[in-house]
């Protein structure tokens, strides 16, 4: 739009006349046409991966401008089509969405003049498109009937594509389902005035899809001053109070026809999060250059990066580029280049709750050559309340059967709250419980469980290698001094077994252990060299459970956290354990055959086979 007749917010664009040359209307329907198998290939398994736990969302604002009458340049909007069809599986790009205003005037020669650059998409990446102010009469709603708009950018063009779903009866409103990060999401593309109708049909659209998130698109949304902060326009507030707020399944809603652009953030009914943004940079150099931006979803991180630039000036020579051209070719002001962060599981859980795996049975997870499996639910012990204290003498049960039961006992005249059962447990654990153990220093306190004096693991020196796993968590916050403390060891003293090589012949033959930093240690004294090879992880997160496997192939160990191998893995040789028949302890590590401080945290199912196994195998399988 032009800053001609600016009425409504002072320092805003606000309608201006459109004028439409009549045309023939493609007929509106309600429902999506069948969609050819080859289609779907082409635009799904070849460029874009749908089970990444990233994707991208482009979304295209206002190109008017571009498409004006005999000054009609459609080559940068071109160049914008060639970067995402070539760019769509870098950046597994899902979906482009245009927030209307596709034309200056909207007549007949500029639509069909902007509906054949759309074709350059066609088959290659899916998209939709909405009607603006200046694309068809701006005093009229989405019942306004047949238009030059309608006649290129209705139904029919989308019919093809596989996320296509069906449209309003008048046409002007459309919806897509894109599979992407393993799930189906709902893009809404919403008319310039949309009617009371329209709203009806949209809210029908979100009750026949109750679980999906949706991204709702529409050409005016909101309004930004000039630091960016955003508020809802007249049509905004209307779409806020008749259809936003009140269904928590839209958690971003997009808008063009004002600059300069913003963002804000309103609580919905629900008293969730809701981004509402307005994008549009057709005040920028050549009526915005076809600028794009994407909203990079990581549902691995929990964030949404959003970017902004002009392909048509990024693939120019940087040498060649005009100063108005180098300063065009990227945004990254605070309205421009930012990242959201978004729990999506915690936004989405009103509405498509993530229903947690169920316990998996011991039988299920003890691959062969296991020589010892322990669990706190009640298939491995006695389990008291959760939060209750677990009494000394208490036994939990090795459930690989090859008779390596543990038994608690308190350190150092510790209290009942030193070791305590839980129901927290890793997402991902087999058993959905855990101990709680309470150790520290000054005084020094915690609680152990330990193998009898007779248990075949005090004495297995796994010459074929040996995978150990156990999941752990550190309180948040991680309050004391808890530097040094064990998470499990056998208690023999490496001196003992003969070995010169080390930093004390006190220390045990093999502990993993935290470091003042919160790195994981583990060291191990091997059944045949003279060597103490070490690991070392980066510093493990509080307030999150953790998996950590150690796995020998019977030359040498490599820990992983998480399903990642940590960088710090020594290439020394290191064959088995040098055991020495000591008992195996849970909870702490001894020095000179004392214990000292005890764990401080949480710890889950511990799992120990002779011999290495694949990430797939873990407790908790990581591809």
């Amino acid at each position: 739009m032009s800053t001609a007749e600016q009425h409504e917010h002072p320092g805003r664009r606000t309608v201006l006349r459109a004028a439409v040359a009549g045309g023939v209307a493609a007929t509106a329907t309600g429902t999506a046409a069948a969609v050819p198998a080859q289609a779907a290939e082409a635009i799904g398994r070849r460029r874009f991966d749908s089970d990444s736990p990233r994707f991208t969302l482009a979304v295209l604002p206002d190109t008017q401008y571009l498409f004006d009458a005999d000054s009609t340049d459609p080559a940068p909007l071109r160049e914008t089509f060639r970067h995402l069809v070539t760019d769509r599986s870098g950046a597994n790009i899902a979906f482009m969405t245009h927030l209307g205003d596709v034309t200056e005037h909207g007549t007949e020669d500029e639509i069909r003049r902007a509906a054949q650059t759309f074709r350059t998409l066609h088959g290659k990446v899916p998209y939709s498109v909405l009607a603006g102010n200046h694309d068809i009469p701006s005093s009229t709603d989405d019942q306004r009937g047949d238009s030059a708009y309608l006649s290129e950018f209705g139904p029919r063009r989308y019919a093809s594509m596989p996320t296509f779903k069906g449209a309003s009866p008048d046409g002007y409103n459309s919806y897509h389902v894109v599979r992407a990060a393993g799930r189906d999401w709902l893009i809404l593309a919403l008319d310039w005035r949309i009617s009371d109708k329209g709203t009806a049909w949209a809210q029908g659209v979100l009750d026949a899809h109750p679980t999906l998130p949706a991204v709702l698109t529409t050409h005016d949304l909101a309004h930004a001053d000039e630091e960016g902060t955003a508020r809802l326009s007249g049509n905004g507030q209307r779409l806020w109070d008749g259809l936003i707020r009140g269904n928590d399944q839209i958690f971003l809603a997009l808008g063009g026809h004002y600059w300069p652009p913003g963002r804000t953030v309103l609580r919905n009914d629900a008293d969730n999060d809701v981004h509402l943004h307005v994008t549009n940079y057709q005040d920028r150099y050549y009526g915005g250059a076809g600028m794009i931006r994407t909203y990079g979803f990581d549902l691995v991180r929990g964030v949404i990066d959003v970017e902004t630039f002009a392909p048509w000036f990024l693939a120019r020579d940087p040498a060649r580029r005009t100063p108005l051209e180098a300063e065009t070719v990227e945004l990254t002001g605070p309205a421009d280049r930012f990242s959201l962060s978004v729990d999506f599981a915690e936004r989405f859980r009103g509405f498509s709750p993530v229903a947690p795996p169920e316990p998996r049975p011991a039988s299920a997870v003890m691959p062969r050559g296991t020589i010892a499996y322990w669990r706190f639910d009640a298939s491995g012990m006695t389990t008291p309340a959760d939060g209750g204290p677990v009494p000394d003498g208490l036994v939990v049960r090795d459930l690989s059967g090859h008779g390596n039961d543990l038994t608690a006992g308190r350190l150092h005249h510790s209290g009942p709250e030193a070791l305590t059962w839980s129901a927290d447990h890793h997402p991902g654990q087999p058993a959905h419980a855990s101990l709680r153990f309470d150790g520290g220093k000054g005084p020094d306190r915690g609680a152990v469980l330990r193998t009898g004096a007779r248990a075949p693991l005090n004495s297995e020196r796994f010459p074929r290698g040996y995978t150990i796993e156990t999941f752990v968590r550190f309180p948040e916050p991680f309050e004391g001094d808890h530097g040094w403390m064990g998470i499990l060891s056998w208690e023999g003293r490496n001196g003992d077994a003969g070995k010169t090589t080390g930093w004390s012949p006190l220390e045990p033959t093999c502990s993993l252990n935290v470091s003042p930093e919160r790195f994981l240690q583990f060291v191990v004294y091997p059944d045949r060299q003279d060597a103490d090879p070490t690991s070392w992880s980066h510093a493990v997160p509080v307030g999150r459970w953790t998996h950590v496997a150690v796995v020998n192939d019977g030359r040498r160990t490599v820990v992983y956290v998480d399903g990642s191998r940590i960088a710090r893995n020594p290439t020394a040789p290191s064959t088995g354990i040098a055991t020495l028949g000591k008992p195996f302890v849970l909870g702490a590590t001894q020095f000179d055959g004392k214990f000292g401080q005890g764990f401080y945290g949480w710890i889950g199912d511990t799992r120990i086979v002779d011999r290495p196994l694949r990430t797939r195998d873990f407790l908790t399988p990581f591809d």
